[in-house]
């Protein structure tokens, strides 16, 4: 693989990171980059070892003179989002991410990048590797399975780690620093339906509703963007309603912290119907265009004449679920009544699939109010259930209360406003961050998250700013130096 970076700053961190584009390393694949860095760690001669959940921790002594400042946890997560272009032939098992340089960015060719977290996990790797840094201790935490889950850090046990300061590195705008952090809960509901034969005189179509930004469904679900499974929804409950539209299959989204860019189904019109179904689809994507405008400007509706299905969905199940899927809230509920700017409370609509007898809809709210995250599961348990639907929900994991008189987020602080002549914005950021769980296994620790300005996480769009990774690698490794002393009792 050829080195496309090898001359960007810092050279440490850019060579780690296109190692790191080399290795498939989806959620729940990522044993071939454990091994990875569990490597780095063991040819550097550092303490390694990898728990049971597959984390890697790596200790690296303190530099002379700095025995006894606090021990710093580095901690990024070595899982990427695996998304790709409808026409790009990728196998994120197999195949190599191919980064490229575009003017100011870093971005890859027709699938996600891992910018996040692969720039955090190259950065710690960097430190790890270098023999000018002054640093007092420090254990480099790398978590698994981050954007599916959490189940890394939840897997992380009392005593794997005895650091003080915990510095996440899976931000996305450099200038702040997040001190909190929402939490999350998935709501999976499941529609079960009977197959009936295709009935006669009626013409099957494929619908895909394409062409939307998607991005990530917390830190973007505040900007309008269109989610392809309730706008195709929106088409086939109008149509059912009108034209006695039938479904055979229905295949929307893939992963519950991404906004769905692209939707299609299988469906079957009343032969008599067919012109007035397809004069619907052109009106109802001009509206779409109309109502979205910037947030999203190149949605469009394929409608293409295709073979009969198998067969079709029962007709009450397909009322009940059409009529679940439109009255499902998505998008932003409430804003932050102390920081009007900040998402409170979201729900994202992330996955619509059919087979085999059952429909699924999964989707992923986030609230820093724990209370107010509940009550959003509640109600959409309420939407579902009055469908019919069986209501799964799991994968609860805890909010990360601001500090904002953190030690850490003073030294960074004054070190920022020392290197760069200004103030560091302070955040709470509407998505997952592991310090939340790592926070309720490690009460004591001190944390605060930043990183590199990375744009479009979670789609084909990735993209990360090469200046701010420069940036955020020197205001790192300045604030290693800044660490203070060990409190002694």
């Amino acid at each position: 693989m050829s080195k496309i970076l090898s001359n960007l700053e810092p050279k440490e961190l850019w060579r780690y990171f296109e190692d790191i584009c080399g290795i498939p390393h989806p959620s729940k694949k990522e044993a071939k980059i454990v091994e990875y860095v569990k490597g780095i760690g063991t040819k550097l001669g550092l303490e390694t070892k990898v728990d049971q959940t597959g984390n890697v921790l790596i200790r690296k002594p303190a530099t002379p003179g700095m025995e006894q400042c606090k021990t710093v946890v580095l901690q990024g997560h070595l899982d990427m989002v695996p998304q790709k272009n409808n026409k790009t032939e990728h196998d994120f098992e197999k195949d190599p991410i191919k980064p490229y340089i575009d003017g100011e960015w870093v971005k890859a060719d027709g699938t996600t990048l891992g910018a996040d977290n692969g720039i955090g996990v190259a950065a710690a790797l960097a430190v790890l590797a270098s023999n000018d840094t002054e640093h007092g201790p420090i254990e480099a935490l790398f978590t698994v399975d981050e954007e599916t889950g959490m189940t890394g850090a939840f897997g992380l046990e009392s005593g794997f780690l005895s650091g003080e300061i915990l510095i996440n590195m899976d931000s996305e705008d450099e200038g702040e620093l997040y001190i909190g952090c929402a939490g999350g809960i998935d709501t999976n509901a499941f529609f079960s339906y009977s197959e009936e034969p295709v009935p006669g005189k009626h013409k099957a179509y494929r619908l895909d509703v394409k062409g939307l930004k998607g991005g990530h469904s917390g830190l973007d679900i505040h900007l309008g963007r269109g989610n392809a499974i309730k706008l195709l929804n929106r088409l086939l409950w109008q149509a059912h309603r009108e034209s006695g539209l039938l479904i055979s299959s229905v295949d929307g989204g893939s992963l519950r912290n991404a906004i769905p860019r692209e939707a299609s189904a299988i469906v079957l019109i009343p032969e008599e119907q067919a012109a007035a179904f397809e004069k619907l689809g052109q009106t109802m994507c001009t509206e779409w265009n109309n109502e979205l405008g910037n947030a999203d400007t190149e949605v469009h509706l394929e409608i293409t004449a295709t073979g009969n299905p198998p067969g079709v969905m029962d007709a009450s199940t397909t009322k009940n679920m059409l009529n679940a899927i439109y009255a499902c809230p998505n998008g932003v509920i409430r804003m932050t009544k102390d920081m009007p700017d900040v998402v409170e409370t979201s729900t994202n609509l992330a996955v619509l699939k059919s087979g085999t007898g059952i429909v699924e809809a999964g989707s992923l709210q986030r609230s820093s109010v724990d209370s107010a995250r509940q009550d959003l599961c509640n109600m959409l348990r309420s939407v579902f259930e009055l469908g019919g639907a069986r209501v799964e929900q799991t994968g609860d994991y805890p909010g990360w209360k601001p500090n904002v008189e953190s030690p850490i987020l003073k030294t960074m602080t004054r070190v920022y406003e020392e290197m760069y002549g200004k103030t560091p914005e302070q955040k709470v950021i509407h998505a997952g961050l592991e310090c939340g769980i790592l926070g309720g296994t490690y009460p004591k620790l001190d944390m605060i998250s930043f990183g590199p300005t990375i744009r479009n996480p979670h789609s084909p769009d990735e993209m990360v700013n090469i200046e701010t990774v420069k940036r955020f690698y020197d205001f790192l490794t300045e604030t290693l130096k800044n660490i203070p002393v060990k409190n002694h009792t």
